[in-house]
């Protein structure tokens, strides 16, 4: 600094405003070096003394100021060093003063406002790092309020790894973020505009770690292993104890948070699990010793094998694997093996079902078998379908190909044959050979049954028909509605049409006369059922104002093409065909079960467009007509032979004649129930889930015949609500808090929560995210996931015992700190709940991060 720029800058701080009362400036320049003590006596400082300070005139100094001339500016050069506080002779009048300096370490804790100069080796230590604007500006912005040598030491950390506040946690996890990279810029910049040493330093004392390898790999592999070893529920490997801190509460806080940068974390998890082999101690461990661990994905592949295995082995201890399935849905790695879980979960449903049922499909009376398909069965259908749906969308399923065939035989060979004999049993002995079977609701009756009402009393209605939606999907879809608005929510069943294929079961849900069957296709009072347009005109000859359309020329409406189209309509029948789209086709079958999830999302966007567009009050979802499928392939045996050439229609489950047949091993029907008295049109069907032999592939998803999962057709009533009326209104079940203490002792605690109701009806599930803050929202603790998700009427199985491991640091006992609860599942993370807690641990290392 040359004696221009010297003078300059002493005459603005000699030009600054006085204020508190002073009457004048004094500034203290301490030129230690001597750099300018020739200079001094050149300086041309207007109205300012300037006064020559040594060892010899310190009292002489103080004289001077404050007793011969205590009214003029004073500039006091000396080349001493500053003096410490405890040794300086004027420190009374330094502390009212300004201080001048011209090396580069004084400016920088000028500018920074640090006047505590026993930090100056601090700074100088990184005299590298300030010679540069950008990482002194990072620096300064933190504005931290008190300097010591530890804020000093990361604030430089932070700022080397661009971090946007100071915190060794940040700092951690730039360089962890940086490792996974060809080159660690961050690490680099460390080495040349920090102290690789301080690192190292931090380290031991914020997390003990002490080992010899001091590399950002191992370093990684303390916290991994340090956070698995408060979780594992057996000894920790010998060769891993070196890694293991002594004091585990910051790793696993640390490890807790770092997850949440997901793709950093899983691949140096996946480089450490190499590296210390966790897979071969895995394999000797027994499942319940890391069932709520997450440090590592080898322990949900474990799991996954291990429960698979199991059940293929047909050990049925079914609660306690779902129990394991459930924890694990609050792991780390859930997102990436949920389809793998799922696929278990399912397979664990549908066997404990069958043991429920103890592997007996019981004879009853057609009707009553009709209502324990309802009631029962349909729910073993629903879970094949969520395994397979589940099953499919696992990339590599190789370890559940054991349990897939299991799955395969208990519901092809042994439900789905079972079920068969049975009803077959009971609706043989129906008389007459008539198909309809008293008591139970018709589907050719639905218009009369269901819509006619709303006509007359000149309401208007909805109907939403959607190919091949069967009972048990069409109960899930129920369940999804009900939670999806405030409205009621019914199901109920209808003996569907036989054969149950789409003209004819189309043709029974609409107002009709009559029915007839000319050539091969379906006519209702004489219009072809087939068609949309003739359709429309069935609705409006019987109904008027009203209208028939497809799902896919409505769905991309917007509110005035809605408007356009169904205004003044009382009478309005939507066709959606997802599924049976997919399964009537050979190349796209094994896809149905997928199609059925897309039916569900398709019918609920489309029921929230009729509200919130016509302001549709009241919707009818039904279905022309089930479907049977099964993964495998069918043997030939499962396959009947055609021995008659008189047919009018044929499928691969029904054949319509115009004489009764008797074929070995089907079932022969009138048709006179639909199309009259003496119609002389009969349908053979076969006895089970067999198919007739055809030329083609495409058999393994089928309908047409009598099997219950094609004939049993479902009804959904929607009635929207916009009443004030709180009885429909759909509210997340409530989580308390129920320990009783308020206060924190120990750096490892536990605390119970009560779901307070039960999952049903209106009444969801809640998923919540649960820490310790601070007062300023600073996060204290490890994080722990609630999902309040359960039915159960008794109270002990609707409680939660979380684990909350706290970061090692001072706490103040006067302060507040807070057990958050936010609800996960809404868009912006949202507080559910908090509760105070003073926290009053004794043992600490007294370092935060």
């Amino acid at each position: 600094m040359n004696l221009k720029e010297v003078q300059r800058m002493l005459m603005e701080m000699f030009a600054r405003p006085l204020g508190d009362g002073k009457q004048r400036h004094i500034v203290f320049w301490y030129d230690e070096a001597g750099e300018f003590q020739e200079d001094i006596i050149g300086l041309s400082l207007e109205n300012v003394r300037i006064w020559e300070m040594t060892q010899n005139n310190l009292f002489a100094t103080k004289y001077e100021i404050e007793k011969v001339d205590p009214v003029s500016h004073f500039l006091i050069y000396s080349v001493m060093p500053k003096p410490s506080p405890r040794e300086d002779w004027l420190l009374d009048t330094y502390k009212y003063s300004f201080e001048f300096a011209t090396d580069k370490i004084t400016v920088i804790m000028r500018d920074l406002g640090v006047d505590d100069d026993s930090l100056r080796s601090v700074f100088k230590k990184y005299a590298k790092f300030f010679n540069n604007k950008e990482r002194f500006a990072l620096f300064s912005g933190y504005r931290i309020e008190k300097y010591n040598e530890e804020t000093i030491d990361i604030a430089v950390l932070s700022a080397l790894c661009k971090c946007t506040y100071e915190s060794l946690e940040e700092v951690l996890k730039a360089l962890f973020c940086e490792e996974c990279k060809k080159t660690n810029k961050y690490w680099e910049s460390i080495g040349k505009f920090g102290d690789e040493e301080t690192f190292w330093m931090l380290m031991e004392k914020g997390f003990g770690y002490q080992h010899s390898d001091k590399s950002l790999k191992s370093l990684f592999t303390f916290f991994s292993i340090s956070h698995l070893s408060e979780s594992l529920k057996v000894e920790i490997p010998l060769t891993w104890t070196s890694f293991v801190a002594h004091n585990v509460t910051n790793s696993v806080v640390f490890i807790d948070h770092f997850m949440n940068n997901k793709e950093t974390y899983e691949v140096l998890s996946d480089q450490i699990s190499e590296r210390i082999n966790v897979e071969k101690y895995i394999a000797n461990w027994d499942l319940t010793a890391f069932v709520g661990c997450d440090t590592f994905r080898y322990f949900d592949i474990h799991i996954i094998n291990k429960l698979s295995k199991d059940l293929v082995e047909g050990l049925e201890e079914y609660e306690a694997y779902k129990g394991i399935v459930n924890q694990r849905r609050k792991s780390h790695w859930y997102p990436i093996y949920k389809y793998e879980l799922g696929a278990i979960y399912w397979a664990i449903s549908l066997l404990e079902k069958v043991k429920d049922l103890e592997q007996t499909i019981h004879y009853a009376d057609a009707q009553e078998m009709f209502k324990s398909y309802c009631n029962s069965y349909s729910f073993l259908d629903k879970a094949y379908r969520k395994f397979y749906a589940a099953l499919d969308k696992v990339n590599q399923g190789e370890q559940l190909h054991g349990l897939r065939e299991v799955i395969e035989n208990v519901y092809t060979n042994w439900y789905v044959n079972e079920l068969s004999v049975q009803w077959s049993k009971a609706i043989e002995i129906n008389p007459n050979n008539q198909w309809e079977l008293l008591g139970l609701p018709q589907q050719h009756k639905f218009y009369n049954n269901h819509i006619k009402s709303h006509v007359n009393k000149g309401e208007r209605v909805f109907v939403i028909i959607s190919d091949a939606l069967r009972y048990e999907a069409a109960k899930e879809l129920c369940e999804l509605l009900n939670v999806e608005r405030k409205a009621s929510t019914e199901i109920s069943a209808m003996q569907g049409v036989l054969p149950s294929y789409t003209d004819l079961g189309m043709a029974s849900l609409l107002p009709h006369r009559e029915l007839s069957l000319v050539e091969k296709s379906i006519y209702i009072d004489g219009l072809k059922a087939s068609s949309t347009e003739n359709r429309n005109s069935v609705l409006n000859k019987h109904a008027g104002d009203a209208i028939a359309v497809q799902y896919k020329d409505v769905i991309d409406y917007n509110r005035q093409q809605y408007r356009d189209v169904f205004t003044g309509k009382r009478v309005i029948y939507i066709y959606h065909n997802t599924i049976d789209a997919h399964g009537d086709h050979a190349v796209t079958e094994r896809k149905v079960f997928e199609a059925v999830d897309d039916t569900f999302k398709e019918l609920l966007v489309l029921v929230n467009n009729l509200i919130n567009h016509v302001s549709a009050s009241t919707i009818y979802i039904t279905a022309d007509h089930g479907f049977l499928y099964q993964r495998s392939s069918l043997e030939t045996h499962e396959k009947v032979i055609k021995t008659t050439n008189n047919v009018v229609l044929d499928n691969r489950r029904f054949l319509v004649t115009e004489q009764e047949e008797d074929i070995q091993g089907t079932l022969t029907f009138s048709m006179d129930y639909i199309l009259g008295n003496n119609s002389y049109i009969y349908v053979t069907v076969p006895r089970g889930a067999e198919r007739f032999a055809k030329q083609g592939a495409g058999a393994n998803y089928v309908h047409g015949g009598a099997m219950l999962q094609e004939v049993v057709v479902p009804v959904i009533k929607f009635k929207n609500d916009r009443s004030k009326n709180s009885k429909n209104d759909i509210k997340k079940v409530d989580v308390q808090l129920t320990s009783l203490t308020r206060k924190i002792t120990n750096s490892i605690t536990y605390l119970d929560f009560f779901q307070t109701e039960k999952v049903e009806d209106k009444k969801v599930p809640l998923r919540l995210k649960v820490y310790i803050s601070d007062e300023e929202g600073n996060r204290v603790s490890n994080e722990n996931i609630i999902i309040a998700d359960k039915r159960s009427d008794k109270p002990e199985d609707r409680t939660f015992k979380e684990k909350f491991v706290l970061k090692s640091m001072t706490y103040n006992k006067t302060k507040r700190y807070y057990l958050i609860l936010e609800d996960e599942e809404e868009s912006v993370e949202k507080e559910y709940n908090k509760y105070p807690f003073t926290i009053d641990i004794t043992f600490t290392n007294d370092f935060g991060f």
